[in-house]
């Protein structure tokens, strides 16, 4: 089942657990894997702190500067930073999925990464029953 996305600037941590929870809930799988795709190379998929906002703003301000914007890359479409971004945190996490629940920690979220928008984005949510 895909969920749609929208973000709203050019580099932003969009949480989405309660979509995938919801996805989880809806194939009545009890036990398994979830797993979550972004379905795009400049957008990643990220498991972090969800209690407070000022860590997903250290997170971005943190790879904005290590990976700034212009920096004379060559591919032609001009978002290069984003690229490199998606290959440091990666297009996709797997989740235990426990008596219908997601396997995460107390302060552990979701979330989608975005590095190239403002954009409508699709993330992949695949369950995976235990045999």
């Amino acid at each position: 089942m895909q969920i749609s996305v929208k973000t709203h600037a050019r580099t932003e941590m969009i949480e989405i657990t309660s979509q995938v929870r919801r996805v989880a809930e809806e194939s009545g799988i009890k036990n398994g894997l979830v797993h979550v795709f972004s379905l795009h190379t400049t957008g990643a998929v990220t498991i972090n702190e969800n209690a407070d906002p000022d860590v997903e703003q250290d997170i971005l301000s943190t790879i904005n500067r290590v990976i700034p914007w212009d920096d004379h890359f060559k591919h032609l479409e001009g978002n290069s930073a984003a690229h490199i971004k998606v290959s440091l945190f990666g297009p996709s996490e797997l989740i235990a999925l426990e008596e219908g629940s997601l396997v995460l920690g107390t302060w552990q979220g979701i979330f989608f990464c975005e590095f190239d928008g403002p954009r409508n984005r699709q993330v992949n949510v695949k369950i995976l029953a235990d045999l």
